[in-house]
C-alpha cells in the first residue's frame, strides 16, 4: 500500500484555552509519522469551527499563517458536534487517502494515532478507539454510559462500547459514509453500518487539558435520545406492549369488581381509583412523548435541510491552490 495522505479532524467549540496546546500536540505527531515515512508531508490537522463565540477561529487563522499543516473551516453557526464532525469528514474525503477524528480537548490519546495508521497500512477501512477503562469518570457518568451501552445493545442497535468519535476511516469509508443522508447525525451508530474491515485499538482516556466539558448532561442526555430514536423502534413497541398489558389488567379488574359487585362486597376505592388514573395518564403521556420523538424526527428529515453551511474554507482553497501550482510545474517538465 502506497504512503497515505492523511487528514486529522478536529471540531472546536470555544476550545480557545487548549487550542493551541492542541494544535502543538498534534502537530508533533504528523511530524514524527511524516518521518518515518507512514504518511505524506501533505498531511493536515483540519480544525472544523463550530460557531464558537471566543476566540477558537482567531487562532485556528493564526495558527494557518504559519503552521503549515494547519488548516480550517469555520461554519457559519453552530450545528453540534456530530455535525461539525461530518462537516470536517466530507471535506477531508476529497483530499485524503484517510481521516482520523478526535475531539480538541486532548482527553484521547494521541499517540496511538501511529497505530491507528499502522492498522490501515494493513487494510483496515476502519480503526476504533476503544477506552481501555473509565477510572477518570466520575461515578454517575461511569454508571450510566455502561448502561447506556447494554441498553442500546439489547434494543439491537450496533455500537462499539467505550467508543466515542476517536477513530480512523479510510477514503472509501469516508465516500460511504456521505451516502448515509439522515439529519439526525449519529455517527457512533452510522459508522458500523458501514460494514467494511474494522479493528480496534485499546488507549486510556486522560483528564481534559484546560477548559470546560462541552458535553454536560442535558447534552448528554439528548446525545442518547438521539442515539435511541436514529436506529431503534423498540420505544414504540415497548408503549405498544404496555398499552396491552394496561388492557388485560383493566379486564381482569374490571371482572373482579364486577363479582364483588354481585357478593355484595363492594368496597369503597376512592385511593385506589386516584392511583390508577394517574398512572394511566402518566403512561398516556410517556407513550405520547416517545410516538412525538419519533414525529418530530420524521418532521426535520422530510425538510431535507442542509447540515451545516461553511462560511469560510481554508482547506479547500489551500489544496486548490497546491493542485494549480504542481499542475504549472507539470507542464513546465513537459514544455
Amino acid at each position: 500500500m502506497n504512503t497515505p495522505n492523511l487528514t486529522i479532524v478536529v471540531p472546536c467549540y470555544n476550545e480557545e484555552e487548549v487550542l493551541k496546546e492542541t494544535i502543538n500536540q498534534l502537530t508533533n505527531v504528523l511530524e514524527d509519522l511524516i518521518k518515518d515515512n507512514l504518511i505524506t508531508n501533505e498531511s493536515s490537522l483540519l480544525f472544523v469551527d463550530d460557531g464558537s463565540k471566543d476566540q477558537t477561529w482567531k487562532i485556528i487563522e493564526e495558527e494557518n499563517s504559519w503552521n503549515p499543516y494547519v488548516k480550517g473551516i469555520k461554519l457559519a453557526h453552530n450545528v453540534g458536534h456530530q455535525n461539525a464532525l461530518l462537516a470536517g469528514l466530507e471535506s477531508a474525503q476529497h483530499q485524503s487517502d484517510c481521516a482520523i477524528s478526535i475531539d480538541a480537548d486532548l482527553q484521547d490519546d494521541i499517540l496511538v494515532i501511529r497505530t491507528f495508521v499502522e492498522k490501515y497500512l494493513e487494510g483496515y477501512d476502519v480503526v476504533y478507539g476503544v477506552r481501555d477503562k473509565r477510572d477518570t469518570d466520575t461515578f454517575f457518568k461511569r454508571t450510566t454510559a455502561i448502561g447506556f451501552y447494554n441498553f442500546m445493545k439489547k434494543i439491537g442497535i450496533n455500537l462499539i462500547p467505550n467508543h466515542a468519535d476517536f477513530r480512523l476511516m479510510s477514503k472509501r469509508a469516508l465516500q460511504e459514509l456521505t451516502k448515509y443522508k439522515e439529519t439526525n447525525v449519529f455517527l457512533r451508530g452510522i459508522v458500523p453500518l458501514i460494514g467494511f474491515p474494522s479493528t480496534k485499538v485499546m488507549y486510556d482516556r486522560k483528564e481534559r487539558f484546560a477548559g470546560e466539558s462541552k458535553y454536560p448532561l442535558k447534552k448528554m442526555i439528548a446525545f442518547a435520545m438521539n442515539g435511541i430514536t436514529s436506529f431503534s423502534v423498540v420505544p414504540i413497541r415497548f408503549v405498544t406492549v404496555i398499552g396491552f398489558i394496561s388492557l388485560v389488567l383493566s379486564g381482569f379488574t374490571g371482572i373482579y369488581a364486577l363479582v364483588q359487585n354481585m357478593l355484595g362486597q363492594t368496597i369503597s376505592g376512592w385511593t385506589s381509583l386516584i392511583i390508577s388514573i394517574w398512572l394511566i395518564g402518566g403512561l398516556q403521556l410517556v407513550g405520547m412523548g416517545i410516538i412525538g420523538e419519533y414525529i418530530g424526527k420524521i418532521y426535520f428529515e422530510v425538510k431535507r435541510r442542509p447540515k451545516y453551511a461553511i462560511e469560510t474554507d481554508l482547506y479547500s482553497l489551500e489544496n486548490m491552490k497546491y493542485s494549480t501550482l504542481l499542475e504549472k510545474v507539470l507542464a513546465n517538465k513537459e514544455i
